[in-house]
């Protein structure tokens, strides 16, 4: 039983390690073959956000909007992979799910 609570608290201290990690990491999606940039952390706060001058024609703001969501998006979807890669082995060492809301696994 102590050998059990022993690596219960082993992984307790590798999840909140990964999610430190994750809440530092930062990764960036971008939209419209680089116009438009987004970084959020690993956890999937937006952290910057860039649009280089071609992409705004004040004539067409749909599309400058259509390509700022694209890009948070993207960087959205590069977070929950980065998530999956550092927590997905803990949760399955938790019997599958993480427990974790928001986390798609």
């Amino acid at each position: 039983m102590q050998q059990l609570l022993q690596q219960a608290q082993k992984m307790q201290q590798d999840l909140a390690r990964a999610q430190e990690e994750l809440a530092e990491a930062q990764v960036e999606g971008q939209a419209g073959g680089g116009l438009v940039r987004a970084t959020v952390t690993g956890s999937g706060e937006l952290r910057a956000l860039v649009i280089e001058p071609a992409a705004v024609d004040p004539e067409d703001t749909e599309t400058l909007a259509d390509l700022v969501v694209a890009a948070v998006q993207a960087a959205h979807e590069n977070a929950q992979k980065l998530q999956q890669q550092k927590l997905g082995p803990l949760a399955q060492g938790l019997g599958g799910g993480s427990g974790i809301p928001g986390l798609p696994f």
